[in-house]
């Protein structure tokens, strides 16, 4: 019996480990084209594959097309934000060439708590 309890507490660690991973904040500014970050800046294709650590990072495969919507500043400059199809999320600005730029003058912004929620389907965990 103990032992059971033992990996039912070690599972419940890990998931509360990983919930907090998935809400940390990456950066506390980001740049955008308009203050509510809803315009694209520019459009990237991927040099590389690219698979997130977790739900908030955008997975791809060298060659596809993204959507850039924002990019982290100040202490974490190197992930953007984009969307591919239906897909949303963050990825480094390295495995990614700038195919077309829409918006040249970025503005500089706060980030919201719910910039770095995951979605799951349609649901934001935090309901």
């Amino acid at each position: 019996m103990p032992r059971i309890l033992d990996g039912r507490t070690l599972l419940l660690v890990i998931s509360f480990l990983t919930g907090l991973q998935s809400t940390k904040v990456l950066s506390e500014w980001k740049k955008c084209g308009d203050r509510e970050c809803e315009m694209a800046m520019s459009r990237v294709q991927a040099t590389t594959d690219y698979e997130g650590p977790d739900c908030r990072y955008l997975n791809f495969k060298t060659g596809e097309e993204i959507m850039v919507y924002s990019k982290l500043s100040r202490k974490n400059e190197n992930l953007w934000t984009g969307s591919k199809g239906k897909d949303f999320g963050y990825f480094p600005k390295d495995a990614v060439k700038v195919d077309e730029v829409f918006i040249a003058e970025e503005v500089e912004v706060l980030t919201k708590e719910t910039d770095f929620l995951c979605l799951h389907g349609d649901k934001y965990p935090f309901e």
